[in-house]
Formats: C-alpha cells, sequence, structure tokens
C-alpha cells in the first residue's frame, strides 16, 4: 500500500480569522481569570468616571440656579419721596423735614368716610413711601372705594412739597389721578397736616374735607398727631440752677473729703469725723442764741422749738463749774476789826 498524500489547501490560511470557518479551525484559547477581573474592574472605573463627571456638573447647575434664584429674590429698595423741581434746585429745608419724617415711613394709615348711601371711602397713606410698592405707581395716597372696589390715586410720592411751621409740618402730594367733571379735569392733590403731639409716634390719621367746587387748586385735606412735628425742648439752665448744682457739688465734696481726712488721716472717730465739727458746734450756738435774744416777738414756746432747739448743740442754761460758800459756814467776825482804818 502506498502513504496517503496529504493536500494542503493554502487557501485555508489565508480565510479570515473573524470568520466563522476561522473560529471552527482555530478557537481562540480563553483568557485567564485575572485579566477577566482587571477588564471588569476597568470598566467599573471608565463608568463610575462618567457618572461622577455626569454629578458634578448636575451639583454646579443646580449652585447656579440657587444664586440666580436668590439674587431675583433680593428685596428692591423701597421709592421715597422727590420734591418737586431738579435736584439741584431742592432747597435743604426740604431735605431737612424729609428726614425728619423718615422714622414714620414704616407706618401704614388708613381710614374711612362715609357720606350717606352713595360715597363710601377708604383712604389709605404711606409717608414718603408707596402704597403698593408692587405696583410702582409712586402712588403715596389711594382713595378705594369700598362698593365698587375702584382705586384712585390722590398724590404721588415722585412729587412733594414739604414746609413747617412751629409746631407742624405740612406735606403734599401732587400728580394725583385727573378729576372727571370737577376742577377742570385736573390732577387730584393730597393736603396732610401733620401736628405735633408729644410722646405719640403718629396717631389720629383721618380726613378734613375735600375741596372739589374750585375751578382750579382743588384738594384733599387730610390730619395726623405725630412727635416729630414738635420743635426741640430747650434743655438751658438758669442761672438759679446753675448755681444750686455748682453748691451742691462743693458741699458735697465738702463732707465726703473732710469725712475721709478725718477718718484715715487724723483717726478722728464718731462725730469728730464730721469736718471742722467744733467749728459748726460753735456756730449753731451762737445762731440758738442770737435768735433767743433777737425775736422778742417770738413766744417762748416758738424760740424753744425753733433754731434754739436745733442749732444749739449743748444745754443753754450751763450750771457753774463751782460751789458758793453759805452765811452760816462763816466765822464770827469782831465788829472792830476795821476800826483801826479810821482816821483819829
Amino acid at each position: 500500500m502506498g502513504r496517503a498524500r496529504v493536500v494542503r489547501q493554502p487557501w485555508l490560511l489565508l480565510w479570515p480569522l473573524g470568520s466563522a470557518p476561522a473560529r471552527r479551525l482555530r478557537p481562540v484559547p480563553e483568557q485567564p481569570s485575572f485579566l477577566r477581573r482587571a477588564a471588569v474592574r476597568a470598566e467599573r472605573t471608565v463608568h463610575s468616571s462618567r457618572m461622577s463627571s455626569h454629578c458634578h456638573t448636575s451639583a454646579v447647575l443646580v449652585v447656579f440656579m440657587a444664586l440666580a434664584a436668590g439674587v431675583g429674590a433680593e428685596p428692591l429698595s423701597e421709592k421715597s419721596c422727590d420734591v418737586v423741581g431738579d435736584e439741584s434746585t431742592e432747597s435743604q429745608m426740604e431735605k431737612a423735614l424729609l428726614k425728619k419724617l423718615e422714622p414714620l415711613s414704616q407706618i401704614r394709615f388708613n381710614t374711612t368716610v362715609e357720606i350717606g348711601t352713595t360715597e363710601n371711602y377708604a383712604y389709605h397713606f404711606r409717608v414718603c413711601r408707596e402704597v403698593n410698592s408692587s405696583l410702582h405707581d409712586f402712588a403715596g395716597l389711594v382713595q378705594m372705594d369700598r362698593q365698587s372696589g375702584k382705586t384712585t390715586v390722590i398724590g404721588r410720592i415722585n412729587e412733594t412739597q414739604v414746609f413747617n411751621g412751629s409746631d407742624w409740618i405740612m406735606l403734599i402730594y401732587k400728580g394725583g389721578d385727573s378729576y372727571g367733571r370737577h376742577c377742570s379735569g385736573e390732577k387730584r392733590r393730597a393736603v396732610i397736616m401733620i401736628s405735633c403731639k408729644r410722646g405719640i409716634t403718629a396717631s389720629s390719621f383721618s380726613i378734613i374735607s375735600e375741596e372739589r367746587e374750585k375751578e382750579q387748586d382743588c384738594f384733599y385735606l387730610f390730619e395726623m398727631d405725630s412727635s416729630v412735628a414738635c420743635p426741640a425742648e430747650d434743655s438751658h439752665l438758669s442761672t438759679g440752677s446753675i448755681l444750686l448744682i455748682t453748691f451742691s457739688a462743693l458741699v458735697t465734696v465738702y463732707i465726703v473729703g473732710g469725712f475721709l481726712y478725718q477718718r484715715l488721716i487724723v483717726g478722728a472717730k464718731g462725730m469728730e469725723q464730721f469736718p471742722h465739727f467744733a467749728f459748726w458746734q460753735d456756730l449753731g450756738n451762737l445762731v440758738a442764741t442770737v435768735s433767743w435774744i433777737d425775736l422778742p416777738q417770738c413766744t417762748l414756746w416758738e424760740k424753744k422749738d425753733g433754731c434754739d432747739f436745733v442749732c444749739r448743740s449743748k444745754p443753754r442754761n450751763v450750771p457753774a463749774a463751782y460751789r458758793g460758800v453759805g452765811d452760816d459756814q462763816l466765822g464770827d467776825e469782831s465788829e472792830e476789826r476795821d476800826d483801826h482804818l479810821l482816821p483819829m
């Protein structure tokens, strides 16, 4: 028998490795386990890094959105009174009065008025602030019809006038809504009379009248009480008060300083600690004696109950420090003891 001949087909060697015949002919060997674990870890690391980058971007967006919301939520500063005319022509007196009214700017004032059955209005007022700041209409005093709900602006804070007297301040808002059939259709105006009342920040806001029967210069008149309209109280002391305060201070220094000197330096005790105690004691006795002698019109009780009782530091009738000699203690004397003195 002859040997079998093996025929090698070169086209099998050129077949793509990824094709099915190649896979059948040349199976891919299985990877080791440590390589598979490393590949899984690498894939997880890539996935987690992608997720962390997405989370970081989302967090940054959330922070920016919060900042934008915070900036948008910041309250805008409220508008204040603007005096009529250019800023360069505004007087310093008006600016000083507006600053004086600043404590009333945070208070809202309301009042109502009812005229018969046809007119029932509510008035809302603020000092140099808008009644409703969300409308941005500069309305400082507003009238509201309580039956129909219609709102009318009486005066605006961007057209303000202010002046004062000894114990009052007049605040005027111009530029309100136009009249219809009254006052030649001019714009409404509010006049607020602020009177002095000490001890009260603000009270008694009310409407006095509405002048609308004229051809022009119509106005609404209001009044209220406030301590901001009061003049500054004079704190000057009179000459007598100054002298009295000075005298009291000197007496206090004299007594306290003398007491400390007598006690700490001299070492006195009791009443001797009082400065110049002996001098004041003698002065009191002297005053008591003079008042006893020079006041004959006073009764004995008045003298005794007056300065003699208060000023004298020891009894008026001091007993003698010696004793007299009685007649019974004298011996018999000769009647001729002086005869030798007579002339012969």
